[in-house]
């Protein structure tokens, strides 16, 4: 398991990241205070403190050098 820092500040950011995760098959969640929700729920990413940065747990070893390059335009470095 990785987990990283992203930032989903806007409803656009918010829509292409849940498309851009759900073409892998490993299991993502949004950690945010003591909230764990599925990454790939819309409806449960906007229930979350969005104007914050949220951990990504990313739930896999495989894959990760092509999971990290999709998420390139929503890590916080």
């Amino acid at each position: 398991m990785k987990t990283v820092q992203i930032s989903l500040n806007s409803i656009s950011k918010v829509k292409t990241f849940v498309n851009a995760i759900a073409q892998f098959d490993f299991d993502f969640d949004l950690i945010s205070g003591r909230y764990v929700i599925d990454a790939k729920s819309i409806m449960g990413i906007f229930s979350l403190d969005l104007s914050k940065p949220i951990d990504l747990a990313i739930h896999t070893e495989n894959n990760l050098d092509e999971i990290m390059e999709v998420l390139k335009p929503y890590l916080i470095e």
